[in-house]
């Protein structure tokens, strides 16, 4: 038992390390690149493709060395569908790498901090993803990346979630992208047991036995169902993301990611 800690410890330690190591090489790479690079929509393209398989890849490693295990239900909906807008719960750091690794053509709203962290700040830039810190700029860009035909990855908790079988308050920045290009809203459980890179938790907090993650793509919701009689899109927009909000935690209890309390 103490071995197979050990090992879990030193290889999430070494791939975590050569996460980094490759996110701040591909940064430096695509910024040297995109000075020669000028087709705007091929390099978005290209690096979006090898983040998804680089996601892919790191994804396999993981469950080969025995750190997670992952189970996915419904991921031909992220593969095949139609441009959508991916909502999910956050209760772990690696939510988006999976979801990335699940999408072939996707997009990320990310926190402004990522736009200058070293290992990030050239990827963020290159794919194109969107920062949160504008909501305006947010529904514009966020709009914009459907048109061309990529999926959107949205947390609209807007950081991790905070355990106890709960979620934080959703921010209203999907729906109103949802409003405006007309776009599916793609509701997506994520769980993780045990808990592993939440708030509370650093990454040498190993639990006693591999992780395992669980997605559930489930069906998608046209927002215009949702939106009610509302004149105003801002009335349209809060409740959307209400009933989406109730929705997802409804399904977490459903599907057990949730516990009820007692």
């Amino acid at each position: 038992m103490r071995l197979d800690y050990g090992w879990r410890l030193i290889a999430t330690g070494v791939s975590l390390s050569f996460f980094a190591l490759c996110g701040s090489a591909f940064s430096l790479a695509v910024v040297v690149i995109g000075a020669f690079w000028s087709h705007r929509r091929s390099r978005q393209r290209a690096v979006t493709f090898v983040i998804h398989h680089f996601f892919r890849m790191l994804v396999a490693v993981l469950q080969r060395i025995g750190v997670m295990k992952l189970e996915v239900t419904g991921a031909a909906r992220l593969r095949e569908g139609v441009p959508s807008i991916v909502i999910a719960n956050h209760p772990t750091y690696l939510d988006v790498m999976v979801l990335l690794s699940l999408t072939p053509k996707a997009c990320c709203v990310v926190k402004r901090a990522h736009w200058g962290n070293p290992c990030f700040w050239g990827i963020v830039r290159a794919a194109e993803y969107v920062s949160n810190s504008d909501p305006v700029e947010l529904v514009e860009a966020g709009t914009r990346q459907l048109a061309a035909g990529y999926t959107m990855i949205i947390f609209p908790e807007g950081t991790r979630s905070p355990g106890a079988s709960r979620l934080h308050a959703f921010s209203r920045g999907f729906a109103h992208i949802a409003l405006q290009s007309r776009s599916p809203i793609q509701p997506t459980l994520i769980d993780c047991d045990p808990p592993v890179f939440t708030k509370a938790l650093r990454w040498y907090h190993v639990p006693s036995r591999a992780f395992r993650m669980r997605i559930d793509v489930l069906d998608p919701i046209e927002a215009g169902r949702l939106s009610g009689d509302h004149a105003s899109q801002s009335l349209a927009a809060r409740t959307i993301a209400q009933v989406v909000e109730a929705h997802i935690t409804q399904r977490l209890f459903q599907h057990g990611y949730f516990k009820a309390a007692n």
